[in-house]
């Protein structure tokens, strides 16, 4: 199985393919999807869309998952990182794959082990999970790879429930 997780966010959106295959996760591919503060927010949009769509295209993922959104102190904020995590969940839509969605705690929860890590916690577990030879970055497509792996736990962990094995 091959999972794209995505880590949405309006400057920079991070993305990672994982592939399972016989119990074991590997890489296939990762990194981020940048766009210009300077830029009007619609074109900022675009942008992430058609990157993802590109990424979409090459890697062929069965599965897209994206991290939910997080409380923000900041209404304008919250409102963008909504916005583009549409965009995301567009570009799963429309390329007809299947759709997972996790809370930033489920994911760190499930790869590091603990809700409350941090992003270099986080990276760090990433790259031993994965067997990386380099610290993905940056911190943006670390977390997608995370959210690919947590979709992945948590796929494993539904098929024994619902087998019984």
């Amino acid at each position: 199985m091959r999972v794209m997780g995505i880590d949405p966010g309006s400057l920079c959106t991070g993305y990672g393919i994982v592939e399972e295959t016989g119990g074991r996760l590997t890489s296939v591919h990762f990194g981020s999807i940048r766009s210009k503060p300077k830029h009007a927010f619609a074109d900022r949009l675009k942008t992430i869309y058609d990157g993802l769509i590109a990424v979409i295209d090459e890697y062929r993922p069965d599965t897209v998952a994206v991290e939910d959104v997080f409380f923000a102190k900041d209404p304008k904020a919250a409102i963008k990182l909504g916005q583009t995590r549409g965009v995301a969940l567009l570009s799963a839509a429309n390329t007809n794959i299947a759709l997972a969605e996790y809370s930033a705690l489920e994911v760190k929860q499930s790869v590091v082990g603990y809700g409350r890590a941090d992003k270099h916690q986080v990276r760090d577990m990433v790259t031993a999970i994965l067997k990386l030879k380099q610290k993905p970055e940056p911190l943006d497509a670390s977390d997608a790879l995370a959210i690919a792996i947590c979709h992945l736990h948590s796929y494993k962990a539904r098929a024994r429930l619902t087998t019984g094995v």
